[in-house]
């Protein structure tokens, strides 16, 4: 089963480990992460789930876990891989070493953090992982075309940062809903802040008595995508998870695609 929400953990450092916890105890049962050091603390994740289950506040197989591949000019010096391997043992070492940060025996989803080089030599080592789902983050319509003509087993997921200015990254999105892929986008509220300002926009805010970021993230669940936060706020946190409790009309989903400044 697919989650309606993700918590995002990058960038968070030294307290990945107590804002993942608060995450867990808000209510999200989705976290997202990835073996790059160099804007995540992967191994922070895995002490706050380890910590969840251990607990009782929620067992292994409630949680979806999902982590990424990152190329090597996505990396800093602390490399989850050697650096001198070939792409596939790159991706098998980057994946064990998922693991063992994250102290679980399976990932749910497994992302290849951006094209590369080395994309159908990367993808068939994914393909060969034992996970649940394959995903491509940070793709074109022109890469993920691509990527969809030439693997065994497609992406289930494509997670991009999404803008208001391209309809909410809307080819992509109607590429993914015709080829039996979700979307997840990230940045909903942090890349579109001009656009969210909009007369339409903050009608649409009053007028149902939400936050803002509320109707970004019912917005974005009725279009079929899933949404990811990263906020640090815990009532912004449980607000977020809020959004699920509330529908938005056709003319107001309509209303939020054309949304511009």
């Amino acid at each position: 089963m697919q989650p309606t929400f993700i918590y995002g953990t990058a960038w968070k450092e030294d307290e990945t480990e107590r804002l993942t916890r608060l995450a867990i105890d808000a209510g999200f049962r989705a976290i997202d992460t990835a073996n790059q050091r160099r804007h995540y603390f992967e191994a922070g994740v895995g002490a706050a789930v380890a910590g969840a289950i251990r607990d009782g506040v929620v067992r292994r197989d409630e949680l979806f876990l999902q982590t990424k591949f990152t190329y090597l000019r996505g990396q800093d010096h602390r490399l989850p891989y050697d650096p001198k391997a070939d792409p596939a043992t790159q991706v098998r070492q980057s994946f064990a070493s998922s693991l063992e940060h994250l102290q679980v025996e399976t990932i749910d989803s497994f992302v290849l953090h951006g094209p590369g080089d080395h994309d159908r030599e990367v993808w068939r080592a994914m393909e060969e992982l034992p996970v649940r789902f394959l995903g491509i983050s940070n793709v074109s319509l022109h890469e993920l075309e691509e990527f969809v003509s030439f693997a065994k087993v497609k992406p289930s997921f494509v997670q991009n940062r999404c803008f208001a200015s391209t309809r909410w990254d809307a080819n992509v999105r109607a590429f993914c809903r015709a080829n039996g892929i979700t979307y997840q986008g990230f940045s909903l509220l942090t890349a579109n802040v001009k656009e969210l300002r909009s007369a339409a926009f903050r009608e649409i805010v009053k007028r149902l008595g939400r936050t803002p970021a509320q109707v970004v993230f019912r917005f974005a669940q009725q279009v079929g995508m899933i949404p990811l936060t990263g906020t640090t706020d815990p009532a912004h946190m449980r607000e977020a998870l809020a959004a699920g409790e509330f529908e938005l009309s056709a003319d107001d989903v309509a209303k939020i695609e054309e949304t511009s400044s």
